[in-house]
């Protein structure tokens, strides 16, 4: 893989991955427009592996919390494994559901169609939460100590939708803690923590499965790049992002989705 299309790939990786747009699906459409196989091992494994970057971009924003509730666990703070008991709930439903669909997925959904089709219908969806919301006098509760387990557990079959390339992980996850009653702010926070078993796991079991044909058709510079481009913007997405949803709402990104669906259809069918 070229050095620069690794960078760019890192680039839409990190810009992508906590905004509600769908990262895989932005990357599955800048690899068609750049002339990557969508059939290529390769190229896929390369673009799960480099979310290392936009993971431990999360380590690095919440680098404290983390180590307030990590410390906590051996000092047997309640709301250390409150959070710990939250994230685990939430984890569950997506592991499971991406072991056994795994192979179907990625045989019938990462290609151009699947992905417009997913992000016009993820927008749609988000528009009318968005405005349904508005109509309400209630913010959501704000403040990870509200994600209760049966809150955790609901975000967690929210994510599972996610597993189709275009849905968008943040967005399933945001919504589905909007539903239970969490502000936009803190659903956003929950489900930027999540990321990291979520998205940790597959890049660790996608890195090992793929190391060899990465190493032999990728090569370590490329990966290097891609992870750490994806890494600096990403943290600077998350940090931006999160003040954003404190004054505004989702619906610009719901309109942006269907847009760009709109036109990836048009534009295959030209």
């Amino acid at each position: 893989m070229p050095f620069s299309i690794a960078v760019l790939l890192g680039i839409v990786e990190g810009l992508t991955e906590y905004l509600p747009v769908s990262s895989t699906g932005h990357l599955v459409l800048a690899g068609h427009l750049l002339g990557l196989s969508d059939d290529d091992p390769a190229t896929s494994s390369f673009e799960i592996v480099i979310q290392l970057g936009a993971i431990l971009a999360v380590v690095a924003h919440y680098r404290t919390l983390l180590a307030e509730r990590g410390s906590g666990l051996f000092t047997r703070d309640p709301r250390s494994f409150r959070l710990l008991g939250a994230l685990a709930l939430a984890f569950a439903p997506t592991a499971a559901a991406g072991l056994l669909l795994r192979k179907t997925i990625k045989a019938h959904l990462f290609g151009p169609v699947p992905v417009a089709a997913a992000l016009i219908a993820g927008g749609v969806v988000m528009i009318v939460v968005e405005r349904l919301r508005a109509r309400s006098a209630s913010r959501g509760a704000d403040g990870l100590e509200h994600v209760t387990p049966v809150r955790a557990l609901a975000v967690g079959v929210g994510q599972c939708v996610s597993l189709w390339p275009g849905a968008s992980r943040a967005m399933c996850t945001i919504l589905a803690g909007q539903l239970t009653g969490l502000s936009t702010a803190t659903a956003a926070e929950f489900s930027f923590l999540l990321a990291l078993p979520t998205l940790g796991a597959a890049t660790l079991y996608e890195g090992y499965k793929a190391r060899h044909v990465l190493e032999l058709h990728t090569g370590l510079t490329a990966l290097a790049a891609g992870f750490v481009v994806s890494f600096f913007v990403a943290w600077a997405v998350i940090a931006s992002f999160l003040k954003y949803l404190h004054a505004r709402g989702l619906e610009p990104f719901g309109w942006y989705r269907i847009a760009v669906g709109v036109l990836t259809l048009w534009l295959l069918a030209r």
